[in-house]
């Protein structure tokens, strides 16, 4: 499904029996052309059809690339150099993707011990605390895109793929920096829609579904 909400309200605004763009279009284009054209920023992740989407539904509106996609793609590269250095259990995975800021210091002891085990893992952990650090103090788009553009230059030679795919959304990324809009609330809404449909036990059709995630959630 694709799920919008309002991002200020906190609401769910449709639910989409589809994840193809041109099935999006169509079903957001049901609303007054109006309405859309007041859009002023819509949050995404990287899929490469939202930029489609929102170009033909939302033409005004400036696309946002959510900052926890971001930090979550960089996240997976970082964990997928820990499994190929052969550095196992749940404790250091989670010591290397937990923000440095909110260790205590009897992790932070751990930490450095699990960093003097590669200088790879090292730097590729210092990278991504770096671009979190991007993100805290970055105040404008050109500035935040100067900052990535730096980041890119030695992110390119640990995280390969994962550097490329966010240099081709540098712009959309610090867009972020205009209002820092983030789609955070959608795991909250993600999260109620699990539940609704756990405790419905299922639903004869995607109608019934919708009418009732939208009578609960909007």
């Amino acid at each position: 499904m694709t799920v919008v909400s309002n991002l200020e309200q906190g609401n769910l605004l449709e639910v989409i029996d589809s994840h193809k763009s041109n099935e999006i279009i169509e079903k957001l284009k049901v609303q007054p052309q109006e309405i859309r054209e007041n859009v002023k920023e819509v949050s995404v992740d990287m899929w490469g059809g939202f930029q489609k989407v929102i170009q033909e539904v939302f033409p005004n509106a400036l696309i946002v690339i959510d900052r926890f996609h971001v930090m979550q793609l960089v996240n997976k590269a970082l964990n997928k150099i820990r499994i190929l250095l052969g550095i196992k259990g749940l404790k250091k995975r989670y010591l290397l993707l937990k923000n440095s800021k909110d260790l205590t210091q009897s992790e932070t002891q751990e930490l450095s011990k699990l960093l003097t085990l590669s200088p790879c893992l090292t730097i590729a952990y210092e990278l991504k605390e770096e671009l979190r650090n991007i993100y805290e103090t970055s105040t404008t788009v050109k500035m935040g895109i100067r900052k990535f553009k730096k980041w890119l230059i030695c992110a390119r030679c640990l995280f390969g793929k994962t550097a490329e795919t966010l240099s081709k959304h540098i712009q959309q990324i610090c867009n972020y920096f205009v209002n820092r809009t983030n789609s955070g609330i959608m795991e909250g809404i993600n999260n109620k829609i699990k539940l609704i449909i756990r405790q419905s036990y299922g639903f004869k059709s995607f109608d019934s579904l919708r009418t009732k995630l939208l009578a609960c959630l909007f």
